[in-house]
């Protein structure tokens, strides 16, 4: 206010602001994000470093890439494009009046970001809101798409490495250890998504369900000597809500198409690796699936955009170990990240500019569909 101090200082004089402090050392978010981008580039030249000295040189592994012909540069090119095309059949069945050129807009800039940047994902994330809101889709049908296209690729996501245990542990190439954890990791998958299918099935259990989730993350915090949490069964009735029309007239088309956009991932890994010569006797394709399915797994740990490096070594040395010469899978893993993963950013580096510049796609989402808008709730 404008009078005296309150320690009884002049009247009428105007106290001048004063200035904010800015943060420093540690808690400064550019000093944080400094770090950020050196603890990744130091991790991702570690590990080439790595790879190259223990497993091949550079000139070997040039060798080997070399000996791939034409047509078989054809079919790898192929493989890659009918990869990014699934992400794009995906997103235009969880987002409501979406267009393929605009679903290849949307994944290709928003995969460019998330595997460049560090914090890559939550700035793909928002980025996904800024280019749907600037279409015309609203906050709410922007969170149904981001939602449900994340829920069904961390399902299958989880699922691919348990499969390929319980294949490995068929055909007798998978110890008791290795048993037990797909075996495990099932009955976990088998929990959620039952649990996943209750709550959209009945609003009552949607709040219970929210208010056990409640209690034990509170007594998680209580531990830690941190405050209760408290509106998660609210939260989750929403979260009922807002997924459950779509969810109910789509559920089987999100599943085989988040499924065959990660089979055509996979395809595009075994296809390279056969065509570098690593053969089925080498590493068969259930060994395969398995180190790309636990592969894919590290890249929930953001410690390098997009998982460079650490998806490099868990691949070469999955696949070595396996059996595959070590040149040859060295090759075949360099020239697949760089068709899944290079590739892809070069893509949508320049669908990002195409965005900043078409004008003509500006507020033209449809209207939603009546059948799969949110459902009321009573909460």
């Amino acid at each position: 206010m404008d009078g005296a101090d309150a320690g009884g200082g002049l009247a009428g004089t105007r106290v001048a602001p004063v200035p904010a402090v800015p943060r420093r050392g540690w808690y400064d978010p550019r000093v944080r994000k400094a770090l950020q981008v050196l603890v990744s580039v130091v991790l991702v030249v570690g590990i080439f470093w790595y790879v190259l000295g223990q497993f091949a040189d550079l000139s070997e592994v040039w060798a080997a890439m070399r000996t791939l012909s034409w047509p078989e540069v054809a079919l790898l090119v192929t493989a890659a494009v009918w990869n990014l095309v699934t992400y794009w059949i995906v997103t235009v069945i969880a987002t409501p009046g979406l267009t393929y050129p605009q679903a290849a807009v949307l994944t290709g800039s928003t995969t460019a970001v998330s595997n460049s940047l560090p914090a890559g994902s939550a700035l793909g994330v928002g980025l996904a809101y800024t280019m749907l809101s600037s279409w015309g889709f609203s906050k709410s049908r922007s969170t149904l798409s981001v939602m449900v296209t994340g829920i069904w690729n961390n399902f299958v996501k989880l699922g691919m490495p348990i499969v390929a245990l319980a294949i490995l542990a068929l055909q007798g190439e998978s110890g008791d250890g290795r048993t037990v954890a797909a075996l495990g990791g099932l009955i976990g998958l088998t929990a959620a998504v039952v649990v996943f299918a209750l709550i959209l099935r009945s609003e009552d259990f949607a709040r219970r369900a929210g208010l056990v989730g409640e209690r034990m993350m509170s007594s998680l915090r209580r531990v830690a000597s941190r405050g209760p949490v408290h509106g998660w069964d609210h939260a989750v009735i929403r979260f009922r809500s807002r997924v459950i029309g779509l969810v109910r007239h789509r559920w089987r088309a999100l599943t085989l198409s988040t499924l065959m956009g990660h089979l055509s991932l996979y395809a595009v890994l075994l296809v390279t690796l056969r065509a570098m010569g690593v053969a089925q006797d080498d590493v068969s394709w259930v060994q395969v699936l398995a180190a790309f399915a636990f592969a894919r797994l590290l890249t929930a740990i953001p410690l390098t955009p997009g998982g460079v490096g650490i998806v490099e070594l868990a691949l070469i040395t999955a696949l070595t170990d396996a059996g595959g010469a070590d040149a040859r899978v060295v090759a075949a893993v360099l020239t697949y990240r760089l068709l899944t993963y290079v590739a892809p950013i070069l893509f949508g580096a320049g669908t990002y500019l195409f965005w900043r510049r078409n004008r003509s796609w500006r507020d033209s989402a449809p209207p939603m569909p009546a059948d799969l808008a949110p459902a009321a709730t009573g909460a």
